[in-house]
């Protein structure tokens, strides 16, 4: 556990570090490319959680939005059957969140939009209020709709699976979450 409190740490101050620097610096390439960053992540992991509210959002907010490409995975360390049957680590709480969020990426692409969705429910997640996460639509003034539609039938299902496969394919494989990988590289590896 401190392994990972230890890992989650140096994650945050490299993401605070990137925040740091001008989109210009960051850039990858020619024409100011953006940086790539996936989070690989589960909603109800103390740690992912932690991760998004006390380190993501700020350094999203103090600029990296500008200079990185965020891609948000919620599916961490769940399992899928020999049937399509997707069991979570923290329970089916988990993986219904897991979903919920899957289908906020869907429904709202833009990253400013679906992140302020899952900071919300992240942070009523550290407060153990995650039952409470539909209040997150009306403290975000978002239409629930469209992510009610998907996670209650199958879209929401497929977005799942679609994750779990992305996590999966990981090279090297997620070692715990968050699990951030930037330009194709996960940072646990960098940082060796």
């Amino acid at each position: 556990m401190a392994r990972d409190l230890h890992h989650l740490l140096l994650l945050a101050a490299l993401l605070q570090q990137l925040s740091a620097t001008s989109a210009g610096d960051v850039a990858t390439g020619s024409g100011g490319e953006k940086v790539h960053v996936a989070i690989y992540y589960e909603s109800l992991c103390p740690y992912s959680a932690r991760f998004v509210t006390n380190h993501l959002l700020k350094a999203y907010r103090d600029g990296l939005l500008d200079a990185a490409d965020l891609t948000l995975v919620p599916y961490g360390n769940a399992k899928v059957d020999a049937h399509g049957a997707i069991t979570c680590q923290h329970g089916p709480d988990e993986c219904l969140l897991n979903t919920v969020q899957a289908c906020a990426i869907d429904a709202w692409p833009d990253v400013k939009v679906h992140l302020g969705f899952i900071y919300c429910v992240s942070d009523l997640v550290m407060k153990n209020r995650h039952r409470e996460w539909e209040s997150c639509f009306q403290k975000q003034g978002l239409d629930p709709k469209p992510v009610t539609e998907c996670y209650k039938g199958e879209r929401g299902h497929n977005l799942s699976l679609e994750y779990g496969r992305q996590t999966a394919e990981l090279v090297p494989p997620h070692q715990f979450v968050p699990w951030v990988v930037v330009d194709g590289k996960p940072l646990y590896n960098s940082l060796k």
